[in-house]
């Protein structure tokens, strides 16, 4: 099955119309493998309600209430097998006779719907009886049907985004043992009414009517006769193409951490973490009349919800956010009770928060009645770093956890404030997810977000494309630099041959837009602590890029192309060479940011690497606490360099310090995520951010030692060169590549001695570098099979290379 599934990923752009079936089973007959899902040849239409959208901006705050399909069908005999093909502009909450079909939420991904829609698809041949069936749908607004909402007072989403009145498409098709099929299908057979989540807004938040409920709406036999007949609609446009990527689920249930009644008869609810998602809440009888549920990361001193953080999009006064729109735009959930008990989850909405206020409800509710829910996308994460350290093993937990809570279809800075994905973030932050996480699938797609959102003439910044345009090539290259990321740790080629030509097309853009080379605009180091100018790291991202296209076209056997791109980023380095580093730089500028700039991108001659790492060292001595005070780029940049220059030491000195700026600084502060901004934030900056979490990349590259080797992508070969700093007894980490598991683990001994437990998967070979002492000597035993430590060369020198197998490494004075 994962050989199909990688299947579907490497053919997606090419021939998705036969992928169905693929990712169901290898028994399918041949009349299922050639079913086409949701292609244009088949006869489902996009359906929606009749009544049409509000004129005016403030209409669009009224109740209007998610509509809910359904569609009832008979089955009069046996049948062998059912698939329901579905997706939505916007998002669907699908059931059949009143149960959920399959688990995903926050259907389908979020892209641009008029350039791309993806579907789902789900067997129901269990699910499925004899005689009467019912299908049902919620509707619900997401991104395509948003609130006119004026981001920072300025962004309309309704002018930025595909927008439009929620519709869906779907084919039930069934399978019968004689080989006859038959199908249900989405057309104006359907009917429509509305149910008890009157509003419901990506952003906002969701208000549940108790009293509205339909009940047995989804069900066999429901009468529907004052329900109006689905409006057979265009459909937003995009090509419909099926999912190949993790979907959406609730991956975790969380218990709260404590529940208190404040002096203002509130409720709080406190889930000791900070995470993305939602909950569910027993509601009892007689519980009042309207609950009102608010959220925040924080608490003010007096233990009152501080929920300014998690304002959208800063609107935080009358008339920022436009006409109708709320003075302060926090996240708030209303439910309008009836008196019944019930166990309320909101539909179609998501953010992040570690604290609930609840207001409205007459007694507190027991630790039980409440769980949050953790959703985020499902990407498989089989790989760990841990350590003897506990304040490492905080901040690891703290990154994962903003990392998965910005995973919701698109990698995002923020799951609460903004929910974009932007390009900048991506482009510090891909390898540390791929360390972490299998992003092979879920980078695909956003590789294909940034195909659907880019222009020929201008840079953007996020994809799907929000309407913003500032930031530059450090953003927009994130199209370019995740295919290499791709290539280089899964080894993808049928990416980059799929994207070749328009990859020329689109540095033919950045030469149009920089013809001298040099970037002028856009935006730097952001949130570095000091200036940092654009022509430094914008130049950067330019050369890495012409880097980038020299080793494609050398793939694709572009001869011609590969010199030229080879010239390009020789004229670019030079550039940035002569600029910052042959004379001195007399303006502001963040000196971390610059040494680890030219030293991250082999800008420095050789004979001039110690001065650069020197510079580098006093630049760090110089910063606030002796810490980095770098931002969104410098902080991946001067955690490497400062590792392959300087000393590990002295990294490991600040990433395990609790002094201001720093991971340990936020951990010390009771941060169980990782904030946006160094300087603690209670009133602007979101406390999950992904930006600075690239300490994680550090874990794994340096104290676990695992690296991609360029020259052999994909890890067939690969390097292994774990760091042990003098302060740190232990450390276990694994990564998972495409040929399995590697493992780098290793201990102190009590006599000085450090033992290393490796594992090499199956059919790669590692290039081990062990640091040794001229008074040390190393020992190797290999767990099964024949091994002579004597057929390996360099061993006594501790730079050697291993074939596949688990290895036991002494190395003792």
């Amino acid at each position: 099955m994962k050989e199909i599934q990688s299947m579907i990923t490497k053919t997606i752009g090419r021939s998705w119309f036969m992928l169905p079936f693929l990712a169901i089973s290898c028994q399918e007959s041949q009349k299922d493998m050639q079913d086409c899902g949701l292609c244009e040849d088949t006869a489902a239409e996009w359906i929606q309600v009749a009544e049409k959208l509000p004129e005016e901006d403030s209409l669009f705050y009224l109740p209007r209430p998610a509509p809910l399909f359904r569609r009832e069908f008979t089955l009069a005999e046996k049948i062998d097998s059912a698939r329901l093909f579905i997706t939505a502009a916007g998002y669907y909450k699908a059931s059949l006779n009143g149960q959920p079909i399959g688990k995903n939420v926050l259907d389908p991904a979020w892209t641009d719907y008029s350039k791309r829609i993806y579907y789902t698809t789900y067997d129901l041949t269990s699910q499925l009886t004899e005689g009467n069936n019912c299908l049902g749908v919620i509707l619900g607004n997401g991104f395509y049907n948003p609130l006119p909402l004026r981001k920072w007072g300025r962004r309309n989403p309704r002018v930025d985004l595909t927008v439009g009145k929620p519709t869906f498409t779907a084919r039930l098709v069934i399978y019968y043992p004689n080989g006859e099929t038959n199908e249900i299908k989405t057309d104006a057979s359907w009917t429509y009414g509305y149910g008890p989540l009157v509003k419901n807004s990506v952003y906002i938040g969701a208000m549940y009517d108790q009293g509205k409920q339909k009940e047995g709406w989804d069900r066999p036999g429901f009468i529907d006769a004052s329900w109006q007949a689905a409006q057979v609609g265009e459909g937003p446009g995009g090509e419909l193409q099926p999912a190949f990527f993790p979907p959406v689920r609730i991956m975790e249930e969380i218990q709260p951490k404590a529940v208190s009644t404040l002096s203002n008869g509130k409720h709080m609810v406190d889930m000791g973490v900070n995470f993305t998602g939602t909950y569910r809440i027993r509601i009892p009888p007689h519980a009042g009349d309207t609950i009102t549920f608010r959220f925040g990361e924080r608490i003010y001193d007096d233990g009152t919800l501080n929920p300014m953080t998690t304002v959208v999009g800063q609107i935080k006064r009358e008339g920022i956010g436009g006409p109708g729109a709320p003075p302060i735009a926090w996240q708030t959930d209303s439910y309008v009770s009836a008196n019944k008990e019930a166990f309320f989850t909101p539909d179609f909405v998501y953010r992040t928060y570690r604290y609930m206020e609840i207001d409205g409800l007459k007694e507190q509710p027991a630790l039980s009645d409440v769980q949050g829910l953790f959703i985020y996308s499902d990407v498989p994460d089989k790989n760990s770093f841990t350590s003897s350290n506990a304040l490492l093993n905080d901040i690891q937990d703290a990154v994962k956890r903003t990392f998965l809570s910005n995973l919701v279809s698109v990698q995002s800075d923020c799951a609460v404030r903004e929910k974009f994905g932007y390009g900048g973030d991506l482009n510090a932050t891909n390898e540390s997810f791929i360390y972490n996480f299998d992003m092979q699938e879920f980078y695909t797609k956003t590789v294909y977000d940034w195909v659907d959102a880019m222009n020929d003439s201008t840079f953007v910044d996020t994809a799907p494309y929000a309407g913003i345009k500032y930031c530059g090539i450090s953003w927009e290259s994130a199209y370019l630099i995740t295919q290499y990321y791709l290539y280089l740790y899964y080894n993808d080629t049928d990416l980059v041959e799929e994207l070749y030509e328009r990859n020329l097309q689109w540095m033919e853009k950045v030469a149009r837009i920089h013809p001298d080379g040099l970037v002028e605009s856009g935006l730097s180091d952001h949130e570095s602590l000091e200036p940092v100018p654009v022509q430094l790291t914008g130049t950067a991202h330019y050369l890495q890029c012409a880097r980038i296209m020299k080793t494609f076209a050398a793939k694709m056997g572009d001869k011609q192309n590969e010199e030229r791109f080879g010239a390009l980023a020789e004229n670019l380095k030079n550039q940035i060479r002569a600029a910052f580093w042959e004379q001195p730089v007399t303006e502001a500028i963040n000196k971390q940011t610059l040494f680890a700039t030219l030293l991250y991108h082999d800008i420095i001659p050789e004979e001039d690497l110690e001065a650069a790492r020197d510079s580098l060292v006093l630049a760090v001595q110089n910063g606030p606490s002796g810490h980095f005070n770098t931002g969104i780029f410098g902080t991946k940049y001067v955690l490497e360099t400062l590792s392959e220059h300087a000393s590990i030491n002295e990294v490991y000195a600040i990433v395990n310090s609790t002094q201001y700026p720093g991971w340990g600084h936020m951990i010390d502060r009771g941060a169980t995520s990782i904030w946006e901004t160094w300087k603690e934030s209670d009133n602007t900056f979101t406390n999950s951010h992904p930006m600075f979490g690239t300490v994680t990349e550090w874990f794994y590259r340096w104290l676990g030692g695992i690296r991609p080797d360029p020259e052999n992508p994909g890890f067939k070969v690969f390097v292994l060169a774990p760091s042990v700093p003098v302060e740190l007894d232990s450390m276990a980490s694994n990564y998972h590549s495409p040929h399995g598991e590697i493992k780098s683990n290793w201990k102190k001994g009590l006599d000085g001695s450090i033992t290393y437990e490796i594992k090499i998967p199956d059919g790669s070979k590692a290039k081990v570098s062990l640091l040794m002492r001229t008074d040390q000597s190393l020992s190797i035993e290999k767990r099964e099979g024949d091994f002579n430590p004597e057929n390996v060369k360099g061993l006594a020198s501790g730079n050697f290379e291993l074939e596949e197998g688990e290895y036991t490494i002494r190395i003792s004075s």
